[in-house]
This record gives structure tokens, sequence and C-alpha cells, in this order.
């Protein structure tokens, strides 16, 4: 009930507004901080080097490993990441917070990798001084960095060191419950769940009943489940959505959800020329295809090459050659069509599920692969050249260049990265964390369907109308145009 208590609290000191949390927060971090500095500081004067060298028979189990610096081998440090993964759930309030921040294309960004540097900082000099001042098998006790402190002679540090891991806590707590209400606000402002979630106080302009009901189901869930079986269910959560993440960064770069074809210098092999009064414009694709008045006055106007005249194609029948010379890009297109817009996406869909087997097969295969089964290895590097080859030829494609603060570097190779090793480390977690995931899944999907298909803002989005036709300025034009549009069943009076 204490926890439940403390939730209730932190729901209260969230629900007055950013700065007022914000003030608790910085506080809790400095004290966490200044612990962390005293501990790694402390611990070097019993630091010994022997402890990452313990050889077979100085461990007292076989459950403990080989001993070394790698005890338990690169299956047991890749099972340990995807555990300690709730340590950089912290994240994600950072990017939820972009609605209150004064410049979130610049500020958020740079929060993010600067937290980050902190965080692993912090998490490396900590487990390193605490695994070199005492044996690491020793050292499986709830409370292990006090317990080290006082094995070694050092019960003063103790209680210092309890003082900041409940400072620790608490941010960790606080951090935890930040982003969730804001995410529920946005939600329910999108129509996704029920719309009284968006409703916000009229003077701390917060999401008043999103973080009342988010305190009491996060208090709820420390009340029922333990530290360990939390921490896997924090993990495997922010893991799929760093992955969803990943995923959406693909799409956004890649995707084009209507077809503009600039008629300024399109940047692809040979020359445009172009008329006096038709610079700076854009014309969607559905409207050249179906207005033989309009491709036959451009037509007498721009000079196209191959390349142009690819993307001037009508976008509503495509041949099998088409998809195959645009899944390389031969003729370096360099502005976004529908075709490469949908090869894009079959690319993007291939690599997920690739990953996906890839990801299954080194988990179910970790054994063979290490012992280096010919079967084994043909079977992964099989999928793994597949993936290169259909990364590279996403990376071939013509993306979004339109210039931001901040855009992800490297891309389509960072979030194909990104979904393979969170998709891995998703693996490596208990199977009972796979069911509860399961469970929540499924309660999420009932709310979805049930509900957020049928009221989201998305699905009233009207098209946008179709741009207007570009008026005539000479008789012949407009004669020619008649003659164009006129049908041969109207009559003439």
């Amino acid at each position: 009930y204490l926890i439940a208590a403390i939730a209730s609290v932190f729901a209260v000191i969230l629900a007055f507004g950013v700065r007022e949390s914000s003030r608790f927060n910085n506080v809790c971090t400095i004290l966490n901080l200044l612990v962390v500095v005293y501990a790694v500081i402390c611990g070097l004067f019993k630091a010994k080097l022997h402890n990452w060298q313990l050889t077979p028979e100085e461990i007292p189990d076989t459950k403990y490993g080989s001993g070394g610096f790698f005890p338990y081998g690169f299956h047991g440090v890749i099972s340990g990441a995807a555990t300690c993964f709730y340590g950089y759930v912290g994240f994600d309030c950072i990017a939820t917070t972009g609605e209150e921040a004064k410049n979130p294309q610049k500020s958020i960004p740079i929060a993010i990798v600067s937290s980050l540097f902190i965080v692993f900082c912090a998490y490396f000099s900590v487990s390193s001084v605490q695994t070199l001042m005492w044996p690491y098998y020793d050292q499986d006790v709830p409370a292990p960095l006090p317990y080290v402190f006082q094995m070694v002679g050092y019960p003063v540090a103790k209680w210092v060191i309890t003082v900041g891991a409940l400072a620790g806590l608490s941010t960790s707590l606080l951090g935890g419950m930040f982003p969730l209400p804001r995410i529920i606000y946005a939600m329910a402002n999108d129509g996704l769940i029920f719309k009284f979630l968006a409703k916000t106080h009229e003077k701390y302009k917060t999401p008043l009943l999103a973080t009342f009901l988010s305190g009491l189901f996060t208090g709820f869930m420390a009340m029922i489940f333990n530290v360990t079986e939390l921490a896997n269910m924090m993990s495997i959560g922010t893991l799929l959505a760093y992955t969803l993440v990943a995923v959406c960064v693909l799409i956004l770069r890649y995707r084009v959800d209507r077809e503009v074809l600039p008629l300024s210098p399109l940047g692809v092999p040979g020359s445009i020329e172009q008329s006096s009064g038709l610079e700076n414009s854009t014309l969607d694709s559905t409207f050249l295809a179906d207005n033989p008045y309009f491709i036959r006055e451009m037509s007498k106007k721009i000079n196209y090459t191959s390349s142009t005249s690819t993307m001037l194609a009508s976008t509503h029948h495509y041949t099998f050659r088409d998809y195959l010379t645009q899944i390389f890009n031969y003729e370096n297109i360099e502005i976004q069509t529908e075709l490469s817009s949908k090869v894009s996406m079959m690319l993007i869909y291939c690599i997920g599920i690739l990953l996906v087997v890839l990801d299954i097969l080194l988990t179910v295969l970790d054994s063979e692969i290490f012992a280096l089964d010919p079967g084994a290895l043909f079977s992964v590097s099989s999928i793994a050249i597949i993936v290169i080859i259909a990364t590279i030829a996403l990376s071939r494609q013509p993306a979004d260049n339109r210039s931001l603060t901040f855009r992800v570097p490297w891309v389509p190779t960072i979030p194909v990265l990104s979904v393979f090793v969170n998709f891995n480390l998703m693996l490596k977690l208990p199977l009972a964390t796979w069911k509860r995931f399961l469970y929540w899944m499924i309660a999420g999907f009932v709310i979805y369907f049930g509900y957020g298909v049928w009221n989201s803002n998305e699905r009233r989005v009207d098209d946008p109308p179709l741009p207007p036709l570009i008026e005539e300025s000479a008789q012949e034009t407009e004669e020619e145009d008649l003659k164009t549009e006129r049908s041969p069943l109207l009559a003439d009076d």
C-alpha cells in the first residue's frame, strides 16, 4: 500500500504542471547523481582487477557461469541488456513534452542525446566499480550495491547509497508517470480512446483526469507485481515502442500520400526547360493523368527526359518491369512518386518480416551458431544478406528531403539496426513477460477496434481539393480545350 500512496502523491504533483513536477524531479535527480559520484569515487579505493579475472575453479557453482570478464558469455550480456533496458525508459517523457517546449525541434533532440550520455556514464561507472569491488557471484541480493559496500567495510556508504537509491526510484517512478497522462491526452484528443480523458484543467493546463487515472493505475500495478516483473514489462513495452518509432521513421521518410510533380528543376539527369508562369507550381499526378488538355500543353512547353517521363506516366497502371526498375532506382529519380512509394513500402514490409525471422533464428539457434554449425550459419547468413540487399535497395529510393531542424541521420541504416536490436532484446525476456504483454495487447486491440477506429480524427479528414486548372490565355488554347472536353453524346441545340 505504501507504493500506491507514493504513486498517488506523485500524481498530485504532476497535476500541478510541468514546472512544479520538474522542480521535484530535479532535486531527486541531483541527489541521485551526487550519490552515484560518491559511490564511484569511494568504490575505486576498494577496486580489485582480479574480480574481472576469476577462474572457473574460483566459482562456487556452475550456475554462476565460468568466471572471467564474460562469465555468462555473449548470451548473458544480451539477456542482461534486455532486462536492464528499463533504465532507459525516461527518454519518452522528453519527447512527450513537445507541445510544452518553447523550441521542441531543437531542444528535444539535444535533451535526449545529453540524457542518454549521462545515463550511460552513470550505469557504466557504477556497474564497473561494483563488479571490481566484490565478486559478481556473491551479489545475487535484492540491493547489491549497498551490500557490496557493507562487505568491503564501508557501512556509512551503505546508508548514503540507500538514500540515493530512494531518490533514484522516485525519479524513475516520476519519469514513468510523467509521459503517461500526456500520451493518454494525445490519444483521447485524436479520438483513439475516450474523449473525456482529453479534458485539461483551466488553471494548470494539465490533463487532470488522465493524470489521476494514470496515478491510480500505476499504484495498482506496483501492488500486484514485484520489481523484476515490472522491470521486464517496462522493458518489453519500451522496446516495442522504440521499434515502432524506427518503423515509422522509415515510412514517413519514403512514403508519399499524394504524388506531386514540381515544375522547378527536378534534379534528375537531363534538362527541363520551363516557360514563364509555370515556375514554383505543383500538380497532382492524378490531375495530370486525368486531364488530356494539361498533358498536351505541358508537352509543348517542357522538354522531358526519360526519367521525368516515367514520373509523368499514369500512376494507375504499373508493369512488373516498372517495379523491377524502381527497386534499385536505375534511372536515379530523386523525386518521390507513387511508384517509388509503393516500392519503398514493399521493401520496408519485407525488411521487417525478415528481421523478425532473423531474430527468432538467432535466439533459437544460439548454441548452434556459437558452435559454428554449418546449417545454422547458412540459415542466418542467407537471411542477413537478403536484409542487407533490401536495405541497400531502400536507400536508393527517393526520400522526403524537406529541411528540418532535426532529422534522423543515416536512414535507413539506423532504423533497420534499431528494429533488429530491439526485437532481439525482446526475445531475450522471460516467457511470462511475453504472456503479460500478449494480454495487454489484446486489451489494447479491443479498445482500438471497438472505439478508436470509429472515433479517430483521421477517419473524418477529407481529401484536399484538386489544384485548379491553368487559365487559358489565348483563343486558340480555349478552342482546343473545348474540343477535348466536348462529349460526342452531347448534341448542339
